[in-house]
């Protein structure tokens, strides 16, 4: 039975290769019969962000993007003032805290990294 599956990133992937990992976590839910939706906060947008240069495992991520972007894994990022500037071929919806709380609270499964 299918579910529905938040993968929440909150690690800064330039001090830390989890986040890149969990993308890799996410992509594999997504490639089965689940809903997987993937919400970044504070740091962890830079993984959509055009300048990449200094996250940590960038050659693992630059090969998970194509696919990412191929099945539309569908992204939640809070909607506050951050100067990341996210990439525009990506499925992104920007949310407030409240919205990303009660949608975390409603998912089947929570991964937290």
């Amino acid at each position: 039975m299918p579910k529905n599956i938040a993968v929440v990133i909150q690690e800064d992937p330039r001090k830390t290769h989890r986040p890149v990992e969990a993308l890799r976590i996410a992509l594999g839910l997504s490639a089965g019969s689940h809903m997987t939706t993937v919400v970044l906060l504070g740091e962890a947008t830079r993984l959509l962000g055009d300048e990449t240069d200094d996250i940590l495992d960038i050659e693992i991520l630059e090969n998970y993007l194509p696919a990412i972007k191929q099945l539309e894994i569908q992204f939640i990022i809070q909607d506050i003032h951050n100067p990341i500037e996210v990439q525009d071929d990506f499925s992104v919806k920007r949310e407030n805290d409240e919205t990303i709380r009660s949608f975390i609270q409603s998912m089947d499964c929570t991964l937290v990294f």
